[in-house]
């Protein structure tokens, strides 16, 4: 069953047509300022499983390694497409009709955690990206 999702506004709509995988919680700056939140979770899907159904997506690179897409309307954050997964894209939990469908393995940048969040889950935690599908190991940044 494909998972769907939106922007707030309703003007965006997506599906993801397969398995949905390495979901985490990304503590770095350029999520926590996107997203206007401590820290923002991610799952990622194949590419070619990503589909826009509705409505644009606004693409901005606001860093050498990436794209960020979102609603030109309301500014839900939508996805993060980075130059290592060509293959791949990360879509924002939050914006899927069923967040709950996905549950994060693990927490990355916690170098970069705001001071006043505490890790209570338990989940594995590493300095810059951790051990996941696309060949990093933990404390690994993007070029």
């Amino acid at each position: 069953m494909a998972l769907t999702g939106g922007c707030a506004c309703g003007a965006t709509r997506y599906r993801i047509d397969g398995p949905a995988y390495d979901t985490g919680w990304c503590h770095c700056r350029l999520c926590q300022k996107s997203s206007g939140a401590p820290a923002m979770a991610f799952t990622t899907c194949a590419l070619k499983d990503f589909v826009i159904e509705q409505g644009p997506v606004a693409i901005v690179r606001l860093v050498d390694y990436g794209e960020r897409g979102f609603c030109p309307r309301c500014g839900t954050s939508l996805t993060i497409h980075v130059n290592y997964q060509k293959e791949e894209i990360d879509v924002a939990c939050a914006s899927l009709d069923d967040p709950g469908a996905v549950t994060p393995e693990f927490h990355i940048f916690i170098d970069q955690k705001i001071e006043w969040v505490k890790l209570a889950d338990g989940l594995p935690a590493y300095e810059g990206f951790g051990i996941d599908a696309r060949g990093l190991m933990p404390g690994d940044r993007p070029e």
